[in-house]
């Protein structure tokens, strides 16, 4: 059988792993703001569609004892793009808050099967060496998915809009293309994946077999020294920012009078998506940088503050109004360039705390908790700042900050790079 370069499946693999992610996190609190959905309701309902990605190391074992990660990963591309075009379908309709909320459901399930299947298939499908070679190939065309998603797809819906005037339809045209798009991924993936001869339904084991040695890493999980900081670690360190993840859009789009900057959807596009993911990949680049001359332990404190401190220029903006479009890119550039800088640490850190025997299944333990430490704070926030305002709300945020400082000095670090 013909074997494709690595270059013709990495790359569009990691594009399909990120679209539908950004799409259920970033893209559907645009489209609901637009449709004048309230922000208590958007960010309760979008915050509940992290639990697939907190619960999914409880059904990762399955993965590997049923068909094959190449079945898994075309297939799940083919479900997600049938939920996208179910929510274009549903737009127009009276019932169309929880008609899309069920398809949303239905992509974000399938969108973290995806991920355990694409991120196994990538070991399986590459040795060493390609797998070194290809890992900074993999991210950077995530990002480019997040700019898709944040950037590119906004900015189409919002030229729809202007040029039609009819908000759904816009949206739901924007869902069309979306869905056309991850089809043809799930077609692509599913004649161009390689066949490792690794890739196979392993028969041989029985479901018993396999949650017996799920509940042993659990239990190890929870053994390890200094659980309970760490978990206290995982969970705060980005309360701050799910909570001010579910809002910023919603305020760049309100009007003056709702405390927003009353900016059209395209233009949240561009600053959001292509400003602010530019910048994030910087403050990546630069963090993972930083982080292997310096190591975790020297870097965690300024980490820990560049993911929170730019924060800051949500409250300036909530307080000043800025009329400049120039003035707004520049503050979500900043605030976005933190984020990417102090995200590292934070990865680096679910890295360390989870090697061991269970090194993989420690890790999206971590990474549950995490989505965990996500969905919570985000579910309460649109409510907390309908109850208070925006100005306030941002005050809120950086209170919210305060946690992480508190329990970082109990951590335990070592200087790894």
């Amino acid at each position: 059988m013909k074997k494709h370069s690595p270059w013709s499946w990495v790359p569009s693999l990691y594009f399909a792993e990120g679209l539908p992610y950004v799409v259920v996190m970033t893209l559907a609190v645009v489209m609901y703001k637009k449709l004048e959905v309230s922000n208590a309701e958007i960010a309760l309902y979008t915050s509940w569609l992290y639990f697939p990605w907190v619960i999914k190391p409880l059904w990762s074992p399955f993965v590997d004892l049923i068909r094959t990660k190449r079945w898994w990963i075309w297939a799940m591309q083919l479900l997600i793009g049938g939920g996208m075009a179910g929510v274009a379908f549903m737009i127009p309709m009276d019932f169309y808050l929880q008609a899309t909320l069920a398809f949303f459901w239905l992509m974000a399930f399938s969108s973290a099967t995806h991920d355990i299947a694409a991120d196994g298939f990538y070991m399986l499908g590459l040795d060493e060496e390609k797998q070194a070679f290809f890992i900074g190939i993999r991210n950077t065309c995530y990002r480019i998915a997040m700019l898709t998603g944040q950037g590119l797809l906004v900015m189409i819906a919002g030229t729809l809009e202007e040029l039609t005037g009819r908000i759904p339809f816009a949206w739901s045209i924007t869902f069309f293309i979306l869905a056309g798009l991850m089809i043809a991924l799930s077609l692509w993936h599913r004649f161009i994946l390689p066949y490792p001869k690794t890739d196979a339904a392993r028969l041989n084991l029985s479901a018993a077999h396999i949650l017996k040695e799920f509940g042993n890493t659990f239990a190890s999980f929870f053994r390890k020294k200094g659980i309970g900081f760490a978990l206290l670690f995982m969970l705060t360190y980005r309360l701050g920012e799910s909570q001010l993840l579910k809002l910023a859009s919603p305020f760049l789009l309100d009007k003056a009078e709702a405390g927003g900057l009353g900016l059209s959807t395209t233009e949240v596009g561009m600053a959001y998506g292509i400003v602010g993911v530019i910048c994030l990949l910087l403050g990546g680049i630069l963090g993972g940088i930083t982080l292997s001359r310096y190591g975790l332990k020297r870097c965690i404190w300024p980490m820990a503050l560049a993911i929170s401190l730019p924060n800051l220029v949500y409250l300036y903006m909530a307080y000043a109004l800025p009329e400049s479009f120039v003035t707004v890119n520049i503050c979500v550039g900043i605030e976005q360039f933190g984020y990417g800088f102090g995200f590292t640490a934070y990865t680096m850190y679910l890295m360390l705390f989870a090697e061991g025997e269970y090194k993989t299944s420690h890790y999206a333990l971590s990474t549950g908790f995490m989505a965990l430490g996500m969905m919570l704070p985000g579910m309460v926030s649109g409510w907390i700042q309908e109850q208070i305002g925006y100005q306030h709300f941002f005050i809120w945020v950086m209170i919210c900050c305060i946690p992480a400082y508190l329990v970082i000095p109990f951590l335990k670090l070592n200087d790894r790079r």
